[in-house]
């Protein structure tokens, strides 16, 4: 069995369903005791900002803020450099707890021993 889950996010409010898949993912594996990190790509990059979660809504799913608190308890947010910066986001803009990283820390994250990587 896998020792920490990364859940790579790549859609938003564009693809609701797969969002929120990842989500409700992520926070169940952190809520199971299992270390996660999630990544947020593409549209789910607007998610690092705050109030942005709040906006979204997705029937018969947990709300997005809830989600995000529950994998922030047991484990990390970051949000990818290049997405972050083609959507003008700067460090000082996002929520406090997320980091900012790119590729070569994704990359390192999931060639571990003991990693799991899902991509939604």
């Amino acid at each position: 069995m896998a020792d920490k889950l990364v859940v790579k996010v790549t859609a938003g409010a564009d693809a609701p369903e797969r969002c929120s898949q990842a989500f409700t993912v992520a926070s169940v594996a952190a809520a199971s005791g299992v270390e996660v990190s999630l990544w947020l790509t593409g549209e789910a990059a607007w998610f690092a900002l705050p109030g942005r979660a709040a906006e979204f809504a997705l029937p018969h799913s947990a709300p997005l803020p809830d989600l995000i608190e529950a994998i922030q308890a047991g484990g990390t947010i970051t949000l990818c450099t290049q997405c972050a910066a083609r959507r003008d986001i700067a460090r000082k803009d996002v929520l406090e707890g997320v980091r900012i990283a790119g590729a070569q820390v994704f990359v390192s994250e999931i060639m571990k021993d003991g990693v799991q990587a899902l991509v939604y």
